[in-house]
């Protein structure tokens, strides 16, 4: 009986052997974001082919991978701990049928100058490391509303290169020194080093970088990227650590012209804490009303009429004025500003308006 018993046990093994093993589910291949543009991941997320949270994480473990460890380029100086939750609830609202804007669901970088609600603005700087703000920037609220996954903020030179004439580029007491991606031991350039490193280093496909004088050119310059300095006033600067008044402003850096379209959208607007940003489509809307009227003056045929260059300045300062005027009494301009910006504002907007009218008065 006990050999029967042996026989059978030995036969059942046989047999389990022989059954085939059940084949391994393969591996779901990661999320390659290398040099993936924000144009082509809108596109796939638009199709379904992609979802905000599967494109926030694979940015996650990329900056784990080669910022915090690998080569520990340095680039990030503090990850958005709602980046994931944020992106979660983009995918349902998309999924629900809302679609907010442009930038649904891309993750984005911003410099640490920017105020970012439940995130330090520092400037780099030790002396700011406890700097939490209650609220968004303009350009930060511009994004969110837009759609876009604020993924985490960029390291700086430190308070934006403007503490020393021997500074580096790139480095600040709160992040360290950023490198360049493609070679560590260069120069990233630039104030805004930590963006240009980060998107090269596709940490993210777009970031926002802020420039005085170079803080975006240099470093897309020097990190093979597309970097613009809009005008001042496209952009609103209320929420940003200062520099200059009459040069600060934030900009887009991306890989390509069409991502740094793509991000300049939406941050543009007018903001009624940034006189700037009002002013600066008042200039394009003076222009306009100056060669309606010089076309008004050449049909009825004003060269009979002789008008000195002297009578030209007087002319433009007068219209100039009197658009400010009518501008400011259309759209109730009344909220409160510093009374020396609007002033210098005033000025600049008038001297420009004048030389405007002189130049129609010679040609005329």
């Amino acid at each position: 009986m006990k050999n029967t018993v042996i026989i059978l046990a030995i036969l059942a093994a046989g047999c389990a052997q022989s059954q085939p093993a059940s084949p391994a589910q393969p591996a779901q291949p990661a999320l390659d974001v290398i040099e993936l543009s924000a144009t082509d991941a809108r596109g796939r997320l638009t199709s379904g082919q992609l979802t905000s949270e599967a494109l926030t994480k694979a940015y996650l473990d990329r900056i784990a991978a080669i910022d915090d460890a690998g080569p520990q380029l340095n680039a990030v100086i503090e990850i958005n701990p709602k980046a994931m939750a944020d992106a979660a609830a983009l995918d349902a609202e998309r999924k629900a049928g809302k679609v907010r804007g442009p930038m649904h669901g891309i993750p984005v970088l911003i410099k640490d100058n920017v105020d970012i609600a439940g995130m330090v603005n520092s400037a780099g700087s030790l002396a700011l490391a406890d700097n939490h703000p209650a609220a968004d920037a303009f350009i930060a609220m511009r994004l969110r509303d837009a759609g876009a996954v604020i993924l985490g903020k960029t390291n700086l030179s430190e308070w934006a290169n403007f503490r020393s004439t021997r500074s580096s580029s790139g480095w600040s007491s709160r992040g360290g020194q950023t490198k360049n991606p493609y070679v560590l031991d260069r120069n990233p350039c630039g104030s805004s080093s930590g963006t240009g490193s980060a998107i090269a280093a596709s940490l993210a496909a777009v970031g926002v970088g802020t420039e005085t004088d170079g803080s975006i050119i240099c470093p897309a310059s020097v990190n093979g990227l597309a970097g613009l300095k809009p005008t001042v006033g496209l952009v609103s600067r209320s929420g940003i650590i200062p520099i200059s008044v009459s040069q600060d402003t934030a900009g887009p850096m991306a890989r390509t012209v069409s991502d740094v379209a793509l991000l300049l959208t939406v941050m543009a607007g007018v903001d009624a804490a940034d006189l700037r940003t009002g002013l600066a489509r008042r200039g394009a809307l003076s222009v306009v009303v100056l060669a309606a009227t010089a076309a008004v003056m050449c049909v009825l045929q004003a060269e009979l009429l002789v008008v000195t260059i002297v009578e030209g300045l007087v002319f433009g300062a007068v219209l100039g004025a009197l658009l400010r005027l009518a501008w400011g009494l259309m759209h109730g301009e009344k909220e409160s500003r510093p009374i020396g910006l609007t002033a210098i504002d005033g000025a600049h907007d008038v001297v420009a308006l004048a030389l405007i009218g002189a130049v129609l008065a010679a040609f005329l």
